[in-house]
């Protein structure tokens, strides 16, 4: 609450009265000097005391607002999504054995063989909701290989069960999975190797005793899960934490920073932003006090100083020279989060952390609205000229693996891009209705009147063509102007 002087009390002094418009309050004692009716405001702090009970109200609106927009799940969708991974486990434990019994390993092996199923990712950290995709992963013994055992014996088993549907193997990627969906629900599943004997169901990763001698394709499956696991460990309350990163997920989104292969942040870049947070004020326990401090603390970040974890392995190395924004990942002493991140989107994500912060100043005031913090990025009014890039199919199954594939590659599209224009690279997916083939469009923001479209186009396309083993389709770039 603000108060201003009012000079109209029976007492004929002034005296401080509400003011809900604004909160500068002003100073009784005012100054006459020479001039008895000029006053000087000047800002004080409110009492601690207002200030813990008008962030709890904003703590309670958000909470609500982040529920109003379907971020938690139902405790019906959370008993789905938890069946859905004990039936997996149940289906690679058969798996497993059945490998044993084909290797011919001895009986009591046989009987001892076990692998397990780990989660990682949003569902990992607790932070999906109804439409989020589920990243699993299958982590076996010495014995069962990734090119036979888990793209052949797994997959084959997998894709006769009348619960799967759209199963099929990206061994071309650089973490190698099999992507399929389990009653609806989308499923990544990659597969890691220890060199043990049996696997126990909660295996801990996080201990180096499992992974001496494992192969770097297992390692870097394992990746996303040790972070997970590290992190949930750093944080001084992880329900305060998954609080934080669902609204900072939320922000990212709307506003067009969220997307590693359009050069923003992955969701472990966020992950490890919001626990930082947390690490730092582990007595703070409302949200919107987080929220303030979040966007404070990285609206003047010194980038490139990378930012670490308390309690996490201290890195070995130097990143990159090329990262901008390096952020380290927990469950390593030597690596940071992968990162795409080019001089444009660096760019953009600093203006947005920046508008975050101003508008997180008012969170004490009357008209504070948490929904403007998270209002689309209004891609129409701030740019008059788009890069579209159109890819279609002739058939809707194969398009998704053409979309991956070539979304894979917009990292070097990018950075082509860079070369000519600021370039802001919207990560939604939009349809074409007046092309017949099933498509997926999108409309990147350049800062720029000409551009060589065909040149861009020429280039992008020869690295479209090395390495995809899927059913190639189209891509085409084009310039688009709007009024």
């Amino acid at each position: 609450m603000a108060y201003v002087i009012h000079h109209n009390d029976p007492t004929g002094r002034a005296a401080l009265v509400p003011n809900y418009s604004s909160l500068n309050i002003i100073n009784p004692n005012f100054v006459h000097n020479h001039h008895p009716q000029l006053l000087y405001p000047v800002r004080f702090a409110l009492h601690p005391a207002v200030v813990a009970q008008i962030e709890l109200a904003r703590s309670i609106t958000l909470q609500q607002l982040i529920i109003d927009e379907g971020l938690v799940p139902s405790q019906e969708e959370e008993q789905r999504r938890n069946n859905v991974i004990r039936r997996l486990r149940e289906i690679v434990m058969k798996w497993i054995k059945n490998v044993a019994y084909l290797r011919r390993l001895p009986e009591n092996h046989i009987r001892a063989a076990s692998a397990t199923i780990l989660t990682y990712g949003s569902y990992g950290l607790g932070v999906h909701n109804a439409e989020s995709d589920i990243d699993a992963l299958c982590v076996g013994p010495w014995f069962a290989s990734l090119t036979e055992d888990f793209f052949i014996v797994l997959h084959n088993m997998l894709a006769k069960r009348v619960e799967v549907s759209d199963i099929h193997c990206v061994k071309d990627a650089k973490v190698p999975l099999m992507r399929f969906k389990f009653e609806g629900i989308s499923i990544d599943l990659p597969y890691a190797q220890l060199q043990v004997a049996t696997v126990p169901e909660n295996v801990d990763i996080l201990n180096s005793l499992f992974l001496n001698g494992i192969d770097e394709t297992s390692w870097k499956s394992l990746s996303g899960v040790r972070a997970n696991n590290s992190i949930l460990q750093l944080v001084p309350n992880v329900k305060i934490f998954q609080e934080l990163l669902r609204c900072v997920k939320l922000w990212a989104k709307r506003r067009g920073v969220y997307g590693n292969l359009f050069g923003f942040f992955g969701g472990v870049h966020l992950a490890v932003l919001s626990a930082f947070i947390c690490q730092r004020n582990p007595n703070v326990r409302l949200l919107a006090a987080l929220v303030s401090i979040f966007f404070k603390t990285f609206a003047f970040w010194p980038w490139p100083t990378p930012v670490i974890l308390q309690g996490s392995m201290l890195p070995r190395h130097h990143p990159e020279t090329r990262s901008l924004m390096p952020i380290q990942l927990p469950s390593s002493p030597h690596e940071y989060c992968h990162s795409n991140i080019t001089n444009s989107t660096f760019t953009k994500i600093k203006t947005e952390f920046r508008r975050g912060y101003c508008l997180i100043q008012d969170l004490l005031k009357p008209q504070f609205d948490w929904r403007n913090l998270f209002e689309a990025y209004p891609y129409s009014k701030i740019y008059h000229r788009f890069l579209k890039i159109t890819l279609s199919c002739s058939k809707k199954d194969e398009l998704g693996d053409w979309v991956g594939w070539v979304k894979s590659r917009f990292p070097g599209l990018l950075v082509k891009l860079e070369l000519q224009s600021f370039c802001d690279p919207n990560p939604s997916e939009y349809f074409d209705e007046s092309i017949q083939d099933p498509n997926v469009v999108f409309y990147w923001g350049l800062a720029v009147d000409e551009l060589d479209v065909d040149l861009v186009e020429k280039e992008f396309q020869k690295n479209l063509g090395n390495g995809f083993k899927g059913v190639t389709g189209k891509m085409t770039l084009s310039l688009i102007q709007t009024v």
